[in-house]
């Protein structure tokens, strides 16, 4: 069976009202609703007392009533007739009827507001997966949705996929899910209730499941915003897995729970008070901290006092009054200015909207404040599930039978793109859990205004693999905030991120990206290109395997070694005009200088001349040394050398693209070398004679329009000098 057995201490419904499902004042009265909450923080407490199975159906009917008043209620009654006769005699291991786990289920998204489709394929869950009923009879009697939401959350059989079926299973449900995140909402109801009730399974099997649902289901939860179940998926978890944390967390709760005074409470009246003198309609309730929550709140400060156990929760009818609480707050109580978050402005990846505040009381208590509206209220609670059927055309607007899902969330896309390319079931599962585990997201900018969404920690390659998928092999640099930066950047929050790409098709990319690729879509990518060239991939290696030593000085052929004397002769007549007739003049080549450098000479050996430019450090220290200066100038022919460093991204060809617009420009290169590249960054210096100084401007921009070179400029002087 799909579900697990009862665990005799779950307690049955508990009536009350639902934190998440306050309603405006104009809104018809409502029955009390289960409380999602309270239900799963008093399983946790302790046994209660269990009565009879209530009449579940009519617990259903009464909670979807209450979000959806007209809606039409046969085909939930249908799918419970053929839910209840395909498993009658199927029992759980509680010795209870089995359809008491499909009603459960259902219960749990009708008192999370799902629509009648959701529900009628809750109830239908599992009985394609255990029962005689097919997937065409689904659809004759239910529809073609219906069909699609059941086929989504029916597991694979083990017969067939072996070891590989809970993998495989997900990897099936996430791809339904890209096309109807309502089977993820029923997956994810399916799972609490089982984790509920999953007390007479064996330690180990329990362990299993509960770390299953830490890795994945859990951080689903969070990225679809159905936080109702996710907070109480966590607090289960935790009892599992961490039972002295969680006894001692539960101590402290109940411990707190029995004081006498209540700071919550007594901020929360302070706010009502401020809110009714300055005429905001509102309702302000106390939310208590769920159990992992307070437990990583005992962590981060060591002893817990009165505030840390929940947070002040305003609740109003329009976004500015949102923005009208939070002022008459800051106005009239102590504000904790650096806890302000405005998540209404830019809600958070998950839909969630809210404003987030802290105020001081004069104890030195902080108290948190969370202001939003009370539709915003309800999907943070119930997140995509709060949102109804997403495929249902508007009033004004017929469907033109196009799936196009508004709550398909970025995170979803780029885990779809990459899942298909996972090569087999265990590298799939083992980058699902890696990936689900980045659990909040960044937003930068591209230049033409459009968005990326990213996981914290994301690099220009993780953004460049994000928009152009692999065609991303040819980037070959990025600018960040308007400056150049290596494609291993680290991008913040609201980063506006340009990327640089090559034009050539044969571009590749390098082992070295895997370092810095942070998402699953980006390495998944570049391995995959490195497994299809391994002769590419083998020289790359071989190549960022050599050290500094190794490498020779690329250069064209004929042209000097570059570690030759460090003063050559222009042979040139007529370039430099030196103060000591017949005198060889040599142009230094530490500095290189060139028409209009000022410049100055010195005696060498041998009666030349060797010249420099004034600020080379090799002039100050050959004054110390005594040595005279020789007056000189330029003469009328310009002819010139120039030693010039071009910056660049690694890309294949550059060096002859380099080369090609020099000679274009008339330039001779007497010396090329090409240091090491560094986190995707080489540095390239060349001698050059030029015909005329005149020309170096226009060789210097020619150098700087080849692809992927980003800045170019004459060589510094160097210590040493001739």
């Amino acid at each position: 069976m799909s579900a697990e057995a009862t665990n005799s201490v779950t307690p049955g419904p508990m009536p009350g009202a639902v934190s998440g499902q306050v309603t405006p004042t104009a809104r018809r009265k409502a029955r009390p609703r289960i409380d999602l909450r309270r239900l799963g923080r008093a399983a946790l407490l302790g046994p209660a007392a269990r009565g009879r199975l209530p009449d579940a159906i009519s617990h259903v009917v009464e909670a979807h009533r209450a979000h959806h008043p007209d809606a039409d209620l046969e085909p939930l009654r249908h799918a419970y007739v053929l839910a209840e006769s395909s498993h009658r005699g199927q029992m759980r291991k509680s010795g209870e009827p089995y359809i008491t786990h499909p009603l459960a289920v259902t219960l749990i998204l009708a008192e999370l507001g799902a629509e009648t489709t959701t529900l009628t394929a809750s109830l239908l869950h599992d009985t394609v997966e255990d029962t005689d009923v097919t997937l065409d009879q689904v659809r004759d009697q239910f529809g073609e949705e219906v069909r699609y939401l059941v086929d989504g959350v029916t597991k694979l059989e083990k017969v067939d996929y072996g070891a590989a079926a809970e993998s495989e299973t997900f990897r099936k449900m996430l791809v339904a899910t890209g096309n109807d995140v309502r089977v993820m909402s029923i997956k994810l109801a399916d799972r609490l209730h089982n984790m509920r009730t999953l007390g007479v399974m064996r330690p180990e099997k329990q362990e299993r499941i509960a770390k299953v649902t830490r890795d994945v289901l859990i951080p689903l939860a969070e990225r679809l915003g159905v936080q109702a179940l996710k907070t109480e998926l966590e607090d289960l978890v935790f009892a599992i897995l961490h039972p002295e944390e969680y006894a001692h967390t539960r101590e402290l709760i109940v411990r707190n729970a029995a004081r006498a005074d209540d700071p919550l409470a007594e901020v929360a009246d302070e706010v009502r008070g401020v809110l009714r003198e300055a005429d905001i309609q509102a309702e302000v309730l106390i939310r208590p901290r769920h159990f992992v929550s307070v437990h990583r709140v005992s962590r981060k400060r060591g002893r817990l006092r009165g505030s840390d156990f929940g947070r002040v929760l305003v609740l109003v009818n329009e976004d500015a009054d949102c923005y009208g609480v939070l002022g008459e707050l800051h106005t009239c109580m102590k504000p904790v200015v650096s806890e302000f978050k405005d998540f209404i402005a830019v809600p958070k990846f998950n839909l969630y909207q809210s404003l987030h505040t802290a105020v001081a009381r004069e104890d030195g208590q902080v108290v948190e404040v969370l202001i939003r509206t009370h539709q915003m209220h309800k999907v943070a609670e119930a997140g995509v599930v709060a949102l109804g059927n997403p495929y249902a055309p508007a009033p004004d607007d017929p469907a033109d039978g196009e799936r196009v899902d508004p709550t398909r969330p970025g995170w979803l896309s780029r885990l779809l793109d990459w899942q298909e390319a996972a090569p087999d079931p265990d590298h799939f599962w083992s980058t699902l859990r890696e990936d689900l585990a980045q659990d909040r997201e960044i937003t930068v900018f591209r230049p033409d205004g459009g968005t990326l969404g990213l996981p914290e920690g994301a690099t220009c390659v993780d953004a460049a693999y994000a928009q152009y998928g692999e065609d991303a092999h040819a980037c070959i640099g990025a600018r960040v905030n308007g400056r150049l930066a290596t494609l291993s950047t680290v991008l913040k929050d609201g980063d506006t991120v340009q990327l640089l790409m090559g034009q050539d098709p044969a571009s590749e990319p390098s082992r070295e990206w895997l370092e810095h690729a942070h998402t699953p879509a980006a390495r998944i990518a570049i391995q995959r290109w490195l497994n299809a060239h391994p002769v590419q991939a083998e020289s790359q290696q071989q190549n960022e395997a050599r050290t500094a030593e190794d490498r020779t000085a690329q250069r064209p052929v004929g042209a000097p070694d570059p570690d030759a004397a460090p003063e050559q002769p222009a042979d040139r007549p007529g370039h430099v005009l030196a103060d000591l007739p017949g005198a060889t003049v040599r142009l230094a080549r530490c500095c290189t200088p060139v028409p209009p450098d000022e410049i100055t000479g010195f005696a060498v050996r041998g009666g030349a001349v060797t010249v420099h430019r004034v600020e080379c450090p090799a002039v100050a220290r050959m004054k110390d040394g005594g040595r005279a200066e020789i007056g000189v100038r330029w003469g009328e022919a310009a002819e010139c050398r120039v030693t010039l460093v071009a910056e660049s991204f690694v890309r294949p060809h550059l060096l002859a693209d380099l080369t090609e617009a020099m000679a274009s420009e008339g330039a001779e290169i007497v010396s090329a070398t090409v240091e090491p590249p560094t986190q995707q960054q080489v540095r390239h210096t060349y001698t050059v004679q030029l015909p005329d100084a005149g020309h170096l401007p226009a060789l210097m921009r020619a150098m700087r329009n080849v692809a992927g070179v980003y800045d170019v400029s004459r060589a510094q002087p160097q210590p040493q000098g001739g």
